[in-house]
């Protein structure tokens, strides 16, 4: 039935995509749905179209604000539809989040669109220019019919739903993150090495806490120097204001106890011979980080921010701290690293946890009953 019938996914970045979004266009193309991916091509499209998804490199950028530019993207996005001539979008990221619903509602397209979190502009109860410019495109945008919201926690949706963005009759889904494949990931009890892996697993920006994980492992450095070994493992992101430089991540480093390790790709095999997962968010979706760290049976340690807290069940599978907040982070890495019992239990838990809310499957279930609800 559903033959001929085209989605279009738009997203800001194809590594985006492909990290976030692949499985689900994937079990959409075996559907019997078209899938057209437009992303910016950062150099692993191609990683896209092997998969049998038709790809298109759209000039897009992730953090830019000058309004002219913003103008010849919405061009941009109004071309591609009349373009592809799409049955459904759907919008991942905010900037095809906002801009792309503005042109669906003026071609009137059936539309999801993907909350994945409301990033650095809605954390520490920012209200400037550029938020009340995106509140305000956004009621443009979300006020027209056939427009399914996906949210990934409560917490965004309360605050979409109290400034007013979108209609009372306006669908609306919960999903939580992208889910992670079970399959992919043993389930380790038991780390057999010399020093203690406590892991960073995220991109090299401020908002995700990289000096509070610093600054706690150099709290701790006296007491547990040859125990221990603090790993960030992350990429750096230049185009975003809040990303840290590398000048500053190697100076931080401690031979043999703190460094910087850049971007992994392999999240299992690293998982593997990871002992505490630690993200000190400002503010997320659902970290998909952490899903991936509970599937691999790990402990963690976060904040008790939006999206954050949703994967922890405080001192169950793991421990949530204040934003912001370096000697309460490292007295609970400390809790965890005095005891292989309590690391034990909590990474069992963590494992359950995955299973019961995180399964990929369920995730994937949901997004094509979304799909063939609005075709």
């Amino acid at each position: 039935m559903n033959k001929n019938k085209k989605i279009l996914f738009v997203v800001n970045v194809d590594w985006i995509f492909i990290s976030h979004r692949l499985p689900i266009a994937e079990a959409a193309l075996k559907a019997g749905y078209a899938v057209v991916v437009a992303a910016k091509d950062s150099g692993r499209a191609n990683e896209i179209r092997v998969k049998g998804i038709e790809f298109i490199d759209i000039p897009i950028s992730r953090s830019g604000t000058n309004p002219f530019v913003e103008v010849q993207l919405l061009y941009c996005f109004l071309k591609l539809y009349l373009k592809v001539k799409p049955d459904l979008l759907h919008h991942v990221t905010m900037k095809p989040v906002i801009y792309g619903s503005i042109i669906a509602k003026i071609l009137k397209i059936k539309t999801v669109n993907a909350i994945s979190g409301l990033g650095y502009i809605f954390t520490a109860n920012r209200t400037g220019l550029v938020q009340r410019l995106m509140v305000f495109l956004m009621r443009i945008g979300f006020s027209k019919k056939n427009n399914h919201l996906i949210f990934q926690n409560k917490d965004d949706f309360r605050e979409l739903k109290n400034l007013k963005i979108f209609r009372e009759e306006t669908a609306i889904s919960f999903v939580k993150g992208v889910g992670v494949n079970l399959e992919e990931y043993s389930f380790e009890t038991i780390k057999n090495q010399r020093l203690l892996s406590i892991v960073f697993p995220a991109r090299m920006l401020w908002d995700k806490g990289v000096s509070e994980f610093i600054e706690a492992a150099k709290i701790l450095q006296r007491t547990y120097y040859d125990k221990v070994f603090f790993e960030l493992h992350g990429k750096i992101d230049s185009e975003n204001k809040m990303g840290v430089p590398i000048s500053y991540l190697k100076e931080q480093e401690i031979d043999g106890y703190l460094k910087w390790f850049g971007h992994k790709e392999d999240m299992i095999s690293l998982f593997q011979t990871t002992d505490i997962v630690v993200l000190p968010s400002y503010r997320e979706g659902m970290p998909k980080v952490l899903i991936e760290a509970c599937a691999a049976g790990i402990p963690i340690v976060t904040t008790d921010a939006i999206g954050c807290r949703d994967c922890v069940d405080e001192s169950e599978n793991g421990f949530k701290v204040p934003v912001k907040s370096v000697i309460p982070l490292a007295n609970a890495i400390e809790k965890l690293l005095l005891s292989s019992d309590l690391r034990k239990e909590m990474g069992s838990c963590s494992h359950k946890k995955a299973i019961k809310e995180f399964d990929q499957k369920q995730v994937i279930a949901k997004h094509l009953a979304i799909y063939k609800s609005l075709v």
